[in-house]
């Protein structure tokens, strides 16, 4: 008599989703750097991107070349400092499911040489533009009872200490805790909050940086793959987090460093 088979005992595991297909995303940032390669990403994932920066220009152009390739994108002109406008920007035009948080600004300089306008410059984009941000689209998320993922995009200088970079260090150190303290909030209501850390990548807001003398040699020498990142690197990253194949992951880091905070 032939044995019978346990009910699913042959069944494989599925593996989940990476597409976005009929999801919608924010990207703040989006003119240039990391921020335009997450809209990329996204919108090569299936997502309808909204993107965001201050400059029109930026924006016109990097939502042509998304949907030149076949994706679907429009665009805001929006100084994310603003609250109100912020607010009204995202009550206008969501729900989203996703945010990615990618404006960011960095002044380095020694401790001693740093103005107070240094201070509130980096903290008033990288933390306050942030939760401002954080909390317009979370409302639109609760409003309508939807699930949802968002994702800051943090440093890996949010999790070490770095000279010369104290204000950066601090803000992204605050980003992080913003981080864990909203995936507890949010995380009853299926909304996930995690950060995304890279390492130094080769973008214009680098530039200078790496025109210093020594510099990028002294960056290369924390990094274990011995070289600097490229934006293609990141947007792996930001589909895995927006999408359902990170659904058990919230308040986490996900660490695109090459191996700087392995030391």
């Amino acid at each position: 008599m032939a044995a019978r088979s346990r009910p699913g005992a042959c069944m494989l595991p599925k593996t989940p989703s990476f597409s976005l297909t009929g999801k919608t995303a924010l990207v703040i940032g989006a003119g240039r750097g990391i921020g335009l390669a997450a809209a990329a990403a996204l919108a090569q994932a299936g997502a309808v991107v909204t993107l965001v920066a201050r400059s029109m220009d930026d924006l016109e152009e990097a939502s042509k070349l998304i949907n030149a390739e076949g994706g679907k994108s429009n665009y805001i002109a929006l100084d994310v400092k603003d609250s109100r406008a912020v607010s009204h920007a995202i009550a206008e035009g969501g729900p989203f499911d996703i945010l990615v948080n990618s404006a960011g600004i960095n002044r380095p300089k020694p401790l001693v040489d740093t103005a107070d306008e240094d201070i509130d410059a980096v903290f008033d984009l990288n933390v306050k533009a942030a939760f401002h941000l954080c909390r317009a689209v979370a409302k639109g998320m609760l409003r309508a009872g939807i699930p949802g993922s968002i994702i800051n995009i943090s440093s890996q200088m949010g999790h070490v200490g770095s000279p010369g970079r104290t204000v950066y260090c601090a803000s992204k150190h605050a980003l992080e805790g913003m981080t864990k303290a909203l995936a507890w909030e949010l995380g009853p209501h299926g909304i996930r909050v995690n950060t995304l850390c890279p390492t130094f990548i080769e973008t214009a807001l680098t530039a200078d940086m790496f025109e210093a003398p020594g510099f990028r040699e002294w960056v290369t020498s924390r990094i274990a793959l011995g070289r600097v990142g490229r934006v293609e690197e990141v947007m792996g990253a930001v589909v895995f987090l927006a999408s359902d194949a990170s659904t058990l992951m919230t308040g986490s880091a996900l660490m695109l460093d090459g191996g700087w905070t392995a030391a």
